[in-house]
C-alpha cells in the first residue's frame, strides 16, 4: 500500500535504528519531509531524512527541537512516538534506575513530543499522532514490569489525547506490535525465540517494514474518521 505525502512534514523518535528508521523510510519514499529525534545520529543514515540529536525524555530539549523544526519547515503535520528502550528483570532485581529511565523515554517521551506539536497541530486544524506501543501493555510480561507499564501508559495516554483534539481534527491512535525482528529481540537466545515463535499463530515475527505500513495508514488520510484506536499487529498473538 502506498501513500502520498507530499507537502507533510513527520516527526519520528527513535528514528535511527529498528522500527523507527523502517518508518522513516516508508514515510519519505511516499513523499513526506521526515525528521528523526533520537540520542544519537547514524553514520549511515537515510539521505531523505533529517536527523537531530536530541534526548526524547528531556522536556525542555524536545520543546526547543521542535520548536526549530517547525520554523524551518513551516508545519508538522505527522508525529509517531516510536523511542523505545528495554531494562529487563524481574521486580525483586529491578532498580529504581532502570525502572525511570524506561519510563521516561518511553512514555514521558510521548507527553514531551505531544505538548510541543498539540499547539502548532491546533492552529493548523489538523494532524496525524502515532504512538508505538507493544503487546504487553495489554498482556504484561514476566520480567518486564517497567516497559509494560510504559506500554499500558501509552494506551492511556493515546485515549486521553484524542478526546481532547478531536474537535480540531487531530488524530492520535496506538499500534501494538508483537514480535518484531529489531536489534532489542535479538537478544533473544535460540530457544527463547523459539517459544516465543512457537505461541504467534503465524508462526514467525513481523518486519519493520510491516508496522511501518500500518503507520503510513494511521498518517494517511484514509484513516481520518479514526481515532483513539489500539491496533494490535502482533500475528494473532494478543488473541
Amino acid at each position: 500500500m502506498s501513500f502520498n505525502f507530499e507537502k507533510r512534514v513527520a516527526i519520528v523518535t527513535g528514528g535511527s535504528k529498528g522500527i523507527g528508521a523502517s518508518i522513516c523510510e516508508h514515510l519519505s519514499a511516499n513523499g513526506a519531509k521526515v525528521y528523526s529525534l533520537s540520542r544519537s545520529i547514524p553514520e549511515n543514515g537515510n539521505s531523505n531524512v533529517t536527523y537531530k540529536q536530541c534526548d526524547v525524555s528531556n522536556f525542555e530539549d524536545v520543546q526547543t527541537i521542535i520548536s526549530e523544526i517547525h520554523k524551518e519547515a513551516g508545519s508538522i503535520d505527522i508525529l509517531v512516538n516510536n523511542a523505545g528502550v528495554t531494562k529487563d528483570n524481574l521486580i525483586m532485581r529491578m532498580n529504581e534506575k532502570d525502572w525511570d529511565t524506561v519510563i521516561d523515554i518511553n512514555l514521558k517521551s510521548a507527553f514531551n513530543t505531544a505538548k510541543a506539536v498539540a499547539r502548532i497541530m491546533m492552529g493548523q486544524r489538523k494532524g496525524k499522532i502515532i504512538n508505538i506501543g507493544s503487546i504487553v501493555g495489554t498482556t504484561g510480561n514476566a520480567g518486564q514490569s517497567n516497559y509494560s507499564a510504559s506500554k499500558a501508559g501509552l494506551v492511556g495516554f493515546t485515549k486521553s489525547l484524542a478526546k481532547e483534539l478531536a474537535t480540531r481534527n487531530i488524530l492520535v491512535n496506538l499500534i501494538a506490535p508483537g514480535y518484531v525482528m529489531t536489534e532489542m529481540t535479538e537478544k533473544l537466545d535460540e530457544d527463547q525465540l523459539k517459544a516465543f515463535l512457537d505461541n504467534i499463530p503465524m508462526k514467525r515475527g513481523a518486519s519493520g517494514e510491516e508496522i511501518a505500513k500500518v503507520v503510513g495508514f494511521f498518517a494517511s488520510d484514509d484513516s481520518n474518521y479514526v481515532t483513539g484506536q489500539v491496533l494490535h499487529v502482533d500475528g494473532g498473538l494478543a488473541m
